[in-house]
């Protein structure tokens, strides 16, 4: 009995064991019919692999100064493409060590790599990654960051595809071109310029293992927002991952240990010519669609010297800060009563570097010293920082939760401290202009104080009024009317009335008159009413004839008061019309773009330059024997006499001062290259009493020239014009004491310059 049970016993096991079996057999077959039917689904919806290395990503297009250092960029993501063989060995090993050792070992999909991720993860709940590089490259090319499992499966086979349709070598350097970085920056050679300011050829193992560990999170990695997990990820991840792999050994760990974190980063919007890079965008934009200029690695070969431009920003900038604060006194910080631990400013995620204006918060003040925060970065506050406020003691100038401007002098990128010193944006404004004489090049262009406060270009775009600036074209019209720089005319009282019975009396600045002197002494002192004599005799249309002869090509109303610069221009106009002095009557066309090439080299568009006789030799070598008086004897002479030894050369130039004293002008040359400088405000306001062409133009001209006298040597001028005395010409009516003239002479809204 008890023999027969343990029979049906055993029977139901058994029968239970084969359905049990049989259950997980069908489940399994079917588990795996889903997904290879899943998997087949995916498959079936892949695009095509084997256009991937065709299709050319969004690169940089360059501008470059003329001698090929890259003054600025437009691109909408930062990319430089390199083939295999520029790659460094140490940066690829860097690269496997951090993201895939078995790189070259596998076909797509490291299977053990996964199995133990998917292992760790469901016993120790660890959140690890297991893709490769291919299927990162899949994720970039054709998925999507999604964690899901679509998107995974979809990432493997995409993989395998790319596996059978291109060599290792081949996927390495894709993904090496498009990973991204961070910042903007798309690919490791953009990354290490723009971190490292580096060629990859150049880069040490320590700089290879940090840019590697940015690839898994270029956010939280970032060497420039976060330095301390930036180099805790290069030293305890990657760089030990490289000793494990064997790719260095302990000696090479060690010592790349101890390297520091030398990160500076690269701000083209902040770099030496950012009015002048806009302006070739500008240009670029009538002859090229936004594609081509943003995304397609166009290289813009310009015109610019990339010293004189850095010298250029310099004497703008410092001549616009010291003309601030002689004139303008402390009014105290931008913001105040601030809690410094929580304060933050959008200016602080920028690149910092040296000669940057920045706000900063004071987290304590003392009568010796301040201390600031800046971002990441602190820095202490002497008293020589602050005395320009006229105050002695730091805590009388700032306090404890002041926010106030500061200027960088130097960044300590290991220890996150900077150099400092209290600043502020000054009122008034700047342009600077450099232009060579024979061709029309423009060397450096300054169109303001700070391009991120303002885009406006000054240079370019703002119409101001010349004031005695345009006195030459007066002074022209009379030498090409045969009168000399040794003809006289008469400095004394003269009126005109106009068509309506209004009455026009011009005066000097000085409010003085000298009676009888020659005709350069009234241009080098840049007297008004012998001018206004000159112009009446001359007709004030033949003047302005000339002016547009010159490239000026603004219409002005035929009145005397635009002989003494009451018309509009822009320093761009007249800084190029003064190049025809030193180049013997000669003016070539001003141009920025040499040439225009597309990624490969081949030229889209090529400048020839355009020259023009303006005068004859003989009017230009009067003419620059008349300017180079300004700097001798005349309203330049203060100024120039006092630059030192570096300006005993030949040089000539005109201030130029208007109205209320808005605008500040100063055009000089010398035979290579002639500059202008305007200052003045935008709104078109007094800079204040007694501002001249020589008081804030001129002392940015003279620090710009400085360092233009270092690689410029100094010649003389080519000119044929040997002084003489006076001419015999009929002077007459520049004698007269009281000429009438039949022509309109003023309008209600035009007042007459200083």
């Amino acid at each position: 009995m008890i023999s027969m049970k343990n029979s049906a016993a055993s029977k139901r096991k058994h029968y239970s064991l084969f359905w049990a079996t049989y259950t997980l057999v069908v489940l399994g077959v079917a588990a795996v019919g889903m997904a290879l039917g899943l998997i087949f689904g995916y498959a079936i919806d892949l695009p095509r692999v084997d256009e991937l290395q065709k299709v050319r990503p969004n690169v940089v297009s360059y501008v470059y100064a003329d001698d090929g250092r890259v003054l600025g960029q437009f691109a909408t993501e930062k990319r430089i493409l390199v083939t295999y063989d520029q790659i460094p060995k140490h940066l690829k090993e860097a690269i496997l060590a951090a993201e895939d050792s078995q790189f070259f070992r596998h076909s797509g999909i490291d299977f053990s790599r996964a199995f133990m991720t998917l292992f760790r993860d469901a016993v120790f709940g660890e959140r690890k990654g297991f893709s490769t590089l291919t299927m990162q490259l899949s994720k970039l090319q054709f998925t999507s960051r999604d964690r899901t499992l679509k998107r995974k499966i979809t990432d493997m086979l995409y993989a395998i595809e790319i596996e059978k349709t291109y060599s290792k070598e081949q996927i390495f350097t894709i993904y090496f071109n498009q990973i991204y970085m961070g910042h903007g920056t798309y690919g490791f050679a953009a990354a290490a310029d723009y971190y490292l300011h580096k060629e990859l050829k150049d880069l040490t193992v320590a700089e290879a293992a940090l840019l590697a560990g940015i690839v898994q999170s270029p956010e939280r990695h970032s060497p420039i927002n976060h330095p301390d997990q930036a180099l805790r990820r290069r030293n305890n991840y990657v760089l030990a991952r490289m000793l494990k792999e064997r790719f260095i050994d302990q000696a090479t760990y060690e010592k790349n240990l101890k390297e520091p974190l030398a990160v500076q980063g690269r701000n083209f919007e902040s770099g030496p010519a950012p009015y002048f890079v806009e302006w070739v965008r500008i240009h670029l934009e009538q002859k090229h669609t936004a594609d081509e200029i943003w995304k397609s690695g166009l290289k813009i070969y310009t015109t610019v010297d990339y010293d004189m431009q850095v010298a250029a920003n310099r004497a703008v900038r410092d001549g616009l800060k010291r003309f601030d604060r002689e004139r303008r006194r402390w009014h105290g910080p931008i913001e105040r009563g601030q809690d410094p631990s929580t304060y933050r400013h959008p200016d602080w995620l920028e690149i910092f570097y040296e000669g940057l204006m920045i706000p900063g918060v004071v987290v304590q003040s003392g009568a010796s010293q301040a201390q600031v925060k800046l971002g990441s970065y602190t820095a202490l506050l002497g008293p020589d920082d602050v005395k320009w406020t006229g105050r002695k003691r730091v805590d009388e100038v700032l306090r404890r939760g002041d926010v106030a401007m500061f200027t960088i002098t130097k960044i300590n990128q290991n220890e996150r401290t900077l150099q400092v010193t209290l600043d502020r944006v000054p009122e008034a404004q700047a342009a600077l202009l450099a232009v060579e004489n024979k061709t029309g090049a423009i060397k450096a262009m300054v169109g303001g104080f700070d391009f991120r406060y303002s885009k406006f270009n000054r240079a370019t775009q703002a119409l101001r009024q010349p004031g005695s600036i345009f006195k030459p074209f007066t002074y022209v019209t009379a030498m090409e009317s045969g009168y000399s720089p040794y003809d006289t005319v008469l400095d004394a009282p003269v009126s005109f009335r106009d068509g309506l019975g209004r009455l026009y009396e011009p005066t000097n600045e000085d409010e003085e008159y000298k009676g009888l002197i020659t005709i350069q002494q009234a241009l080098y002192q840049s007297r008004n009413v012998p001018t206004i004599r000159l112009a009446n005799a001359l007709g004030i249309k033949r003047i302005i004839d000339v002016a547009h002869r010159f490239g000026i090509r603004r219409e002005f109303p035929p009145y005397l008061p635009v002989s003494l610069g009451a018309g509009e221009l822009t320093l761009l106009d007249i800084t190029s019309a003064f190049t025809t002095f030193p180049n013997n009557g000669v003016r070539a066309e001003p141009y920025f773009i040499k040439r225009v090439e597309d990624y490969n080299g081949v030229a889209l568009e090529e400048h020839r330059n355009r020259i023009e006789e303006v005068i004859s030799p003989d009017t230009a070598g009067k003419m620059v024997f008349m300017l180079r008086q300004v700097a001798l004897h005349g309203t330049a002479a203060t100024a120039v006499h006092a630059a030192g030894e570096d300006f005993k050369r030949p040089m000539g130039g005109k201030t130029g001062t208007t109205n209320d004293f808005t605008d500040s002008w100063f055009v000089g040359f010398i035979p290579q290259v002639t500059a202008g400088v305007w200052a003045g405000r935008d709104e078109k306001k007094t800079l204040g009493n007694r501002v001249f062409g020589a008081t804030l133009a001129l002392p940015i001209w003279v620090d710009f020239m400085r360092d233009v006298f270092k690689q410029v040597p100094a010649t003389d001028f080519e000119t044929s014009y040997q002084p003489a005395g006076p001419s015999e010409n009929d002077n007459s009516q520049l004698l007269t004491s009281q000429p009438v003239s039949n022509e309109p002479i003023t309008v209600e809204d035009i007042k007459p310059p200083l």
